[in-house]
């Protein structure tokens, strides 16, 4: 099986604000916005949300797959990705553009306020997983990106009849009803955090409870208070944090989640324990700052998951590559 991971490369300018947002916001106000924040520390680093999945894969023993466009000052990034262990044949290199850039700025209270400029990833929906030899038993993220790309994405999907995982994001406000109901169609997995879910029904006009029916398994995300996974929209298993030393950094946490959630789908591990593999992925990323800048090898990840959760993960979690067939985590 192949873990094949669609969305945006870019690099990551991570700022830090020594105050709170609320403290300067005006909401009686909020209809003339108009407010700038001083930083105290800006910092470079590799990200976009396909990059940070693909990394946290390949950190739990994956070969993932990426497709997606860059620009011409990529070069460094996808040989350091490659270097990882991911695959970046997918990726095309958009030579008069540059590679997408993310403004992160985050308060004393790991609020965030975020600027995309995408650059080459404009390009993304003329990219194609049609031949890539895909089938059934593969397994296909598609995470945020431009909406063209993340419909072609879907729809391809579909046609080929490859299990996806639809992940809108922090596109989401960008996606209308239509792309948002061309990706529920075919989606076996849809994951979002709690506010993301109460913008997409809004725009959808249906309910939270309905959304999370739309698919065949749902995780709804909620930070502090871990995840809820759930089967034919009942809920199949809450989900809890993974203890942190220290959080430094918020950025990239949901994207360690995804990747820790397709790993364990892709082998067919029980749903709590795929949550609880998430959980973790996330712990680490949230330790240090930047998306892609912890690591752990397997043995000290299967150690901690002991000592945070009370049990052992299964030997499906440690062996060396993805059973082949039909990712039956899937429902």
């Amino acid at each position: 099986m192949r873990i094949v991971v669609t969305g945006s490369l870019a690099f990551d300018y991570i700022m830090d604000f020594p105050g709170y947002f609320r403290d300067h916001m005006l909401m009686e106000k909020a209809h003339m916005l108009s407010v700038s924040f001083l930083v105290d520390s800006m910092r470079k680093m590799r990200g976009g949300v396909a990059g940070n999945i693909a990394y946290n894969l390949a950190l739990l023993g994956e070969r993932p797959l990426i497709v997606g466009t860059v620009g011409h000052d990529f070069g460094e990034y996808g040989r350091w990705l490659e270097q990882q262990g991911v695959d970046i044949s997918g990726i095309t290199v958009i030579e008069h553009e540059f590679t997408s850039s993310c403004f992160i700025n985050t308060d004393r209270a790991n609020n965030q306020i975020v600027a995309f400029y995408a650059g080459a990833m404009g390009h993304d929906h003329h990219r194609s997983l049609s031949d890539r030899g895909l089938v059934g038993d593969d397994l296909v993220l598609i995470s945020p990106t431009s909406p063209e790309a993340i419909e072609r994405f879907s729809v391809e999907c579909q046609q080929l009849g490859v299990p996806y995982i639809f992940d809108p994001g922090k596109q989401a406000p960008r996606l209308t009803a239509r792309h948002l109901e061309i990706g529920l169609r075919g989606a076996r997995v849809l994951v979002g955090n709690d506010y993301e879910f109460g913008m997409m029904a809004r725009k959808l006009d249906i309910s939270e409870e309905e959304l999370i029916a739309a698919t065949p398994l749902t995780v709804v995300t909620r930070g502090e208070q871990g995840s809820l996974i759930y089967t034919e929209g009942r809920l199949a298993a809450r989900i809890p944090i993974a203890p942190v030393s220290e959080v430094k950094d918020p950025t990239g946490a949901g994207d360690a989640y995804l990747a820790g959630l397709a790993f364990g789908i892709a082998r067919d591990l029980p749903l709590d324990v795929t949550g609880r593999i998430a959980a973790l992925a996330a712990a680490y990323a949230i330790e240090r700052r930047g998306c892609q800048e912890h690591a752990y090898s397997r043995a000290e990840f299967a150690q901690r998951y002991r000592q945070a959760f009370g049990h052992d993960l299964p030997a499906e979690a440690l062996s060396s590559s993805a059973p082949v067939g039909q990712p039956s985590g899937l429902p």
